[in-house]
C-alpha cells in the first residue's frame, strides 16, 4: 500500500452526522491530469449539488498555508492536503453552503481568511494549560463562551460548558472576517470561530459529542429548504 494514496473519513463523525437522517459522502479529492484517467469533475460541481461540508481533523495544518516555516520536522504538516481542503472550503463558501470545521478543520478555516496559527501551544503560549495529553480524546477543559455568540444560543443560558480537547495546535492570528465565538477561560485559547460574511461557516476546536452534532444539524436546517446532504473530505 505504499505506493497507494489513502483517503480516510472519521466513522463517529459520519455516524453522529447520520443518526439526523442525513446523507453523509466523502469527497475524493479532484485529479484533472491523472494518468489513467483524467477527470472533467470539479471542486464546484460538488459545492454546487451536496447541501453542506465538514472539514474533519487530522495532520496539522502545514505552516506554509499560512507563511511560515516549521519550527520542527513533525510539524511539517500535511501541504497537500491544505491545498485540496482551502480550494473546497471556499468553493462551499461560494456556493452559499453551510459548513462546520472540527479541530484542523477549524484552524484551516481561519487560514483560509488570511489568519495564522500557533504550531505548538506548549512551547509559543507561555501559561497555557494543557490542550492535549496521554488521556487523548478523554482529556478536557472548561469553554468560555463570548459575549454574543451565536454558537451559546444554542445551549442553555448561563451553562459552563467544558469539551474534551486533543490539539496541539490552535488560531493566533484571526483571519478577515473571522469572529471568536468561544475560548479557553484560562489561558484564552481561540476554541470557536465564525466566518462572519455567510449564514453558517462556524469552526469548533472540539471534537462535538452526539448531542452538538445534533444541535449543529438543526441550526444548518435554518438555512437550507430540504433535508441535507453533507460532504466531508
Amino acid at each position: 500500500m505504499s505506493s497507494k494514496t489513502l483517503q480516510y473519513l472519521e466513522e463517529s463523525i459520519a455516524q453522529w452526522v447520520m443518526a439526523r437522517d442525513v446523507m453523509v459522502f466523502m469527497i475524493p479529492s479532484v485529479n484533472t491530469n491523472g494518468l489513467i484517467r483524467p477527470s472533467n469533475i470539479r471542486l464546484r460541481d460538488y459545492a454546487r449539488h451536496l447541501d453542506g461540508l465538514v472539514l474533519q481533523g487530522g495532520a496539522d495544518v502545514a505552516p506554509e498555508s499560512y507563511s511560515q516555516q516549521s519550527t520542527r520536522p513533525e510539524w511539517n504538516g500535511d501541504r497537500t492536503r491544505d491545498m485540496y481542503e482551502l480550494e473546497l472550503l471556499h468553493e462551499f463558501i461560494e456556493a452559499d453552503k453551510p459548513l462546520l470545521g472540527i479541530c484542523r478543520g477549524c484552524q484551516l478555516l481561519n487560514v483560509a481568511f488570511g489568519g495564522s496559527l500557533y504550531q505548538d501551544i506548549v512551547t509559543e503560549v507561555p501559561g497555557a494549560i494543557a490542550h492535549v495529553n496521554d488521556l487523548y480524546d478523554q482529556h478536557g477543559h472548561e469553554l468560555q463562551f463570548t459575549p454574543h455568540s451565536s454558537l451559546a444560543q444554542l445551549f442553555p443560558p448561563g451553562i459552563v460548558a467544558k469539551v474534551n480537547s486533543i490539539h496541539h495546535q490552535s488560531i493566533r492570528n484571526l483571519g478577515r472576517d473571522i469572529k471568536v465565538e468561544a475560548i479557553s477561560p484560562a489561558d484564552n485559547i481561540v476554541e470557536a470561530i465564525r466566518y462572519q460574511k455567510a449564514k453558517f461557516v462556524v469552526g469548533l476546536q472540539w471534537p462535538c459529542a452526539a448531542r452538538q452534532y445534533r444541535l449543529w444539524l438543526d441550526a444548518v436546517r435554518v438555512c437550507l429548504p430540504h433535508q441535507p446532504a453533507l460532504a466531508s473530505p
